[in-house]
């Protein structure tokens, strides 16, 4: 292999892995910014178009973090890519872009799988499946995200005894009234 076509190669390598991750609406400062990637291994197969990083991978980009076993990502003929992320577990970590009155807020996720479908916006999350979002978590063996529409869907192992999807939805708290202003002293 050339020089040119491994620079190539790792070029296409990172930018795939930055890919990967996503799921949830990250903050889109993180898009201007570097990806940093470090495994024990690295193997990249152009005409494929398919990268795999392996041995405590860990990958960073802005506020997104993701730290797995394995990485591999796949990119189809359009350049959009398709990521899975397994270990014991994945973790995952991004703040999202804030809301009209209130700041951006962390979401966190874990899964011994996650898949990422750049085309689609979905994120799915398969076996012991968390994401905690501000103080808000929900479980369960499969997790799907869809990040265009911000849509969850939860469920719990098929066939496993007792299994159920848990939730943890904190109350919202309203904002405080604004005072009254003061009158000025030695006014009636």
């Amino acid at each position: 292999m050339t020089v040119r076509r491994a620079r190539r190669a790792l070029a296409l390598a990172a930018a795939a892995a930055l890919a990967a991750a996503a799921p949830a609406r990250a903050e889109q400062a993180d898009r201007d910014k570097p990806t940093q990637v470090e495994a024990s291994r690295m193997t990249s197969d152009e005409a494929r178009r398919i990268s795999i990083f392996e041995g405590d991978v860990s990958l960073t980009k802005g506020t997104m973090q993701i730290r797995a076993d394995r990485i591999v990502v796949r990119q189809d003929a359009d350049g959009f890519q398709h990521a899975t992320a397994t270990g014991n577990p994945v973790h995952f970590r991004e703040k999202s872009d804030p809301r009209p009155g209130q700041e951006g807020v962390w979401i966190e996720a874990e899964a011994k799988r996650i898949e990422i479908d750049e085309k689609s916006g979905r994120v799915e999350l398969f076996d012991g499946a968390r994401i905690v979002r501000d103080k808000d978590e929900v479980r369960g063996s499969y997790i799907l995200y869809d990040q265009r529409s911000e849509f969850f869907s939860v469920s719990s192992g098929q066939g496993e005894a007792g299994a159920r999807v848990r939730a943890v939805i904190q109350p919202n708290k309203p904002a405080p009234a604004p005072s009254a202003p003061k009158k000025p002293e030695g006014r009636k």
